[in-house]
This record gives structure tokens, C-alpha cells and sequence, in this order.
């Protein structure tokens, strides 16, 4: 089952934390390509992508998904 990810949201929550698109890879265990697609919107993620990447940023899984505040 695949998710649709805010990609601005991804984006500022990742500058906001000073962390470059290797950095939040390194962080998260997610790689460099899956994140850069996932900021431009290019592809849907899967559930345990979005979950590591929240970790990664210290937030709700939620606040990375399309349609939610």
C-alpha cells in the first residue's frame, strides 16, 4: 500500500532541521534517490518509508502525508 507525501512539507521539515538529503538518508536509513523522489513528488512512499522518515525528523508520521495538518 503506497501513500501520497506532502513533498514541501517533507522539504521544509528537512531544512528546518539543517539536514541535507544525505544527511536525513544517513539519519533515517532511507536513501538519497527515495527522498529526493518522495520532495519532488514523484512517487507514492510505502507506510514504513514514511514512518522512518518521520523518526528521522522527530515527528508524526502524519505530518508527512498529503491532506493532513
Amino acid at each position: 500500500m503506497s501513500f501520497e507525501v506532502d513533498g514541501q512539507k517533507l522539504r521544509g521539515l528537512r531544512v528546518q532541521r539543517a539536514l541535507s538529503l544525505r544527511a536525513l538518508g544517513e539519519r533515517s536509513g532511507v536513501s538519497f534517490a527515495t527522498i529526493n523522489n518522495l520532495e519532488n513528488e514523484n512517487r507514492p512512499a510505502r507506510l514504513v518509508t514514511i514512518r522512518k522518515l518521520a523518526d528521522a525528523l522527530g515527528v508524526e508520521p502524519k505530518k508527512l502525508m498529503k491532506g493532513e495538518e
